[in-house]
């Protein structure tokens, strides 16, 4: 297994270009996901403040609202500020996705979900952990977000 990238993406477009780099070039997975299964994923997330979250299982609503009124404000302040996510983590099994899927679709999904959100100037739906956030807030979410998924591919040298 290789060891990951040190990402930190400042914009969508940069992350989009390194997806698209990862496309034309190949990579090497550090993780379990390929290409593909990483834009699905972060596609679903991204589009995730402007559609709406999924409803989550009733079992759990509580944990997530006691979660999201005592330390979600922290959780997502340390996350932005240490630009670091944590692995391993389990999230929700709608947005994984199983391996082997088109990888040029996938990249091109992402970056249309990515001009959508950057695109959007509305109501932003507020994260089930984190509350409600500004629009600079969710883009920062979202830059560390798709910069710890996509450290797990390494490209190949060229």
């Amino acid at each position: 297994m290789s060891v990951r990238r040190q990402l930190r993406f400042a914009t969508l477009d940069d992350m989009v270009r390194d997806a698209e780099q990862l496309l034309a070039n190949g990579y090497t997975k550090a993780g379990n996901w390929d290409l593909a299964q990483v834009c699905n994923h972060l596609s679903d997330w991204l589009s995730f403040p402007v559609d709406g979250f999924p409803k989550m299982p009733i079992v759990i609503r509580p944990l997530f609202w006691a979660m999201r009124k005592t330390i979600g404000r922290k959780k997502f302040e340390g996350y932005v500020r240490e630009q670091s996510f944590p692995t391993g983590k389990p999230t929700m099994p709608q947005t994984v996705y199983k391996p082997g899927e088109d990888e040029r679709a996938a990249v091109a999904k992402l970056k249309a979900t990515a001009e959508r959100f950057t695109a959007h100037t509305g109501f932003l739906h507020p994260s089930p952990l984190f509350g409600p956030l500004t629009k600079d807030e969710a883009l920062a979410m979202q830059l560390v977000h798709t910069a710890h998924h996509l450290s797990f591919l390494i490209p190949r040298t060229v």
